[in-house]
């Protein structure tokens, strides 16, 4: 709490809610409400208009305007005369972000956050932008002003901003909804793969200039492409994007974990703050690199974030926390940045000197007269060849770690939202079954397990969004469903644990059920059950995170391969028409996308495996499909139970033969000669 805070004694009504977020803004001035029903009814009894601010914890800009305006009593007697001010956490509530989030797009073509919206008492917004300083400054007009100008025009022109805001409602509800339906293009794959290798970074990869994020949809995307057609360059754009983020700053040398992203071409200097869904959605590239090359630089990549996560995002009771800050004791990337004096005192003048060589720790600094520690300029091969060399370079991480342990560690974001956590099933399955790792397995049984016991309804098996302190609360959105689904479907496929493809199936129908727009096709971010807001839309966008819709597709396509069903088989070809289009305009806006209709129309290959699972036979099978790189595949062990006929009925055709364990692959409907020799086994995997 900063001192100002600690000043302001009385709280305002965030005080009582549990976002980490809202409670940072508690002790403020800024007489601020949650959102609800009885902010809204306060600016309508009152004929107050509705200032709106919307964020998240670790969001340095936002720590940056509370300091600036909502710390500030001149603004804060603005806010609090002519104004009913809402605070929302847009990691809680991203149902409010994205409809307020779509209004900054069309209207400033761009977003970010802090979002600041003002809005009528009925929620219908007519100005947004995103960061504002208190006064007029960086060529941004201040809030002051804003704020100011704004109230007078609604005391002098009150119908035309009523007018104003109500075609801004329509249009948004229009956005929404009617995304350009058509078929997808066919050769929308490889107009993709030129779209990728015409924006690519040749000399530090990524596939934009700056800022660059760990887009790993792109990725993976291009790992896939190579499958299927054998170019190199796809292969080459993977490999340089994914080892240049590891070498950059913006992966973190002394203590594990991606940020966010850079602010640079060079991936050197971060957006420090950290969050779960990029180091849960990077460990699925790294590994899938690993199961193409066999190189161990991606293995040991994956083992690093995932020691990252265990050691500081990990909570007890089993799932993951949101985020780590940017900002420690006020200062961004404080906690992070080294002087080279600090280092060489550590580490001794000889050790000091080899680390800070390669490590590109200099006496100016690469970074505000700081470093940031990175192997940009350094051979990774080099260090990977000589063990005495790597042995010593980690001998010098573990002690500048813990020294970096006694400093003041940024803001942890402590909730525990359900989307994240399925991302992070679902690549720790399909890690662990790649790199043969059952701690890693383990650790997504036990997210599972969390999200089981934790956010899931008892009495009607509805899925919760978001835990904190012991509490469940805001009913899941599309993302939290499609996520989850995602892991459980990894999951049954490192384990064979029925549960899990069970539960999978169960899931989907629920979704379906909740969010399918039988009208036109696919899903609504938010479910019928949940607060009507002034849209209803539809996110297709893949983004810093993939879009409900696209991973609910790839579910979509995998669960109808687990079980035959050709109702999904329509609802997919319903998915993609209704975003075919859109699509087709920007498929790189849409990677994922493009990866779930590669995946239906590469058509997916069924591994079926009928045998024990503890038989020994089995087991090398299993550790022979499990090595190879086959991205267009679900794998079945065939136990021949009664449960497992129930969710696949034409599994009782693939027996054993011989009384030994058995390999069918099957696609398009047909399935080539049985199996049960290893030596073969090899030549139908290619």
């Amino acid at each position: 709490m900063s001192t100002l805070k600690t000043l302001y004694k009385k709280a305002n009504k965030l005080i009582n809610e549990k976002s980490p977020y809202l409670l940072q803004h508690a002790y403020n001035p800024v007489d601020w409400y949650p959102w609800g029903e009885e902010a809204f009814e306060i600016a309508k009894e009152e004929n107050k208009l509705v200032f709106l601010s919307i964020g998240y914890s670790t969001c340095h800009w936002c720590h940056v305007m509370e300091r600036e305006s909502f710390e500030d009593e001149e603004i804060a007697k603005i806010l609090n005369k002519y104004f009913v001010s809402i605070k929302v956490d847009r990691e809680e509530r991203p149902d409010i972000d994205n409809i307020y989030m779509t209004f900054c797009q069309m209207y400033s073509g761009s977003g970010g956050w802090p979002l600041t919206v003002i809005m009528t008492h009925d929620k219908k917004p007519f100005f947004v932008g995103t960061y504002f300083p208190k006064e007029d400054r960086y060529g941004r007009r201040g809030l002051k002003d804003i704020l100011n100008s704004i109230k007078d025009s609604w005391i002098k022109d009150k119908e035309n901003i009523l007018i104003l805001s109500n075609n801004i409602a329509e249009g948004i509800s229009k956005f929404g909804i009617s995304k350009n339906q058509g078929k997808i293009n066919k050769d929308i794959v490889n107009i993709t793969f030129k779209d990728l290798k015409q924006s690519f970074d040749k000399k530090y990869g990524g596939f934009s200039i700056q800022p660059k994020f760990p887009l790993s949809h792109n990725i993976s995307f291009l790992l896939k492409y190579y499958f299927i057609t054998g170019e190199n360059l796809a292969l080459y754009m993977a490999e340089k994007t994914l080892q240049s983020m590891y070498k950059g700053g913006i992966f973190d040398h002394i203590g594990y974990g991606f940020s966010r992203y850079s602010t640079d071409e060079k991936w050197l200097a971060p957006h420090f703050e950290k969050m779960l869904y990029d180091n849960a959605l990077l460990i699925t590239p790294y590994t899938e690199a690993y199961a193409i090359t066999k190189n161990v630089f991606y293995k040991d990549v994956v083992d690093k974030i995932v020691k990252y996560l265990v050691k500081n995002m990990l909570d007890k009771e089993g799932g993951f926390y949101s985020a780590e800050d940017a900002d420690s004791e006020g200062v961004e990337g404080k906690f992070y940045l080294w002087s080279r004096d600090e280092i060489i005192k550590i580490l001794g003048e000889e050790k000091g000197e080899v680390y800070c060589r390669y490590y590109d720790v200099t006496e100016n600094g690469n970074f505000e007269h700081k470093n940031i520690p990175n192997l940009i300029k350094t051979d990774i091969n080099f260090i990977e060849k000589d063990n005495n060399l790597k042995n010593l370079l980690e001998q010098c991480r573990n002690k500048l770690f813990s020294i970096r342990e006694k400093r003041i560690h940024p803001h942890k974001d402590d909730k525990i939202l359900t989307s994240w956590n399925g991302m992070i099933i679902a690549s720790l399955a399909y890690a662990g079954r790649v790199l043969n790792n059952y701690n890693y397995i383990k650790i997504a049984e036990n997210v599972w397990n969390f999200i089981s016991n934790k956010l899931i309804s008892k009495e009607d098996n509805r899925l919760f969004g978001v835990y904190r302190k012991g509490e469940s609360y805001n009913l899941a959105f599309l993302d939290d469903y499609a996520f989850t689904i995602g892991g459980l479907i990894e999951l049954y496929q490192s384990t064979f644990k029925l549960y899990y493809l069970k539960k999978a199936i169960e899931l989907n129908n629920n979704m379906l059920n909740l969010f399918w727009d039988n009208d036109n096709g696919g899903l609504y971010f938010y479910g019928e059950d949940s607060e009507k807001l002034i849209a209803r839309n539809k996110e297709s966008y893949d983004g810093a995170i993939p879009s409900g819709n696209s991973v609910a597709a790839l579910n979509m396509v995998n669960l109808s391969k687990f079980t035959n069903d050709l109702d999904l088989e329509d609802k997919i070809n319903k998915q993609f028409f209704a975003f075919g289009e859109e699509i087709n305009k920007n498929p790189l806006g849409y990677s994922n996308f493009v990866i779930a209709f590669m995946s239906y129309y590469e058509s997916i290959k069924q591994i079926v495996i009928t045998g024990n699972k503890e038989d020994a036979d089995t087991k090398a099978i299993l550790e022979k499909v499990n090595s190879k790189y086959n991205p267009f595949s679900i794998i079945i062990l065939n136990d021949e139970s009664s449960e497992l006929f129930k969710v696949n009925s034409f599994l009782k055709e693939q027996k054993k033969v011989n009384n030994k364990t058995t390999i069918y692959i099957c696609e398009n409907f047909s399935c080539k000669s049985p199996v049960n020799n290893i030596d073969e086994l090899d030549k139908l995997l290619g």
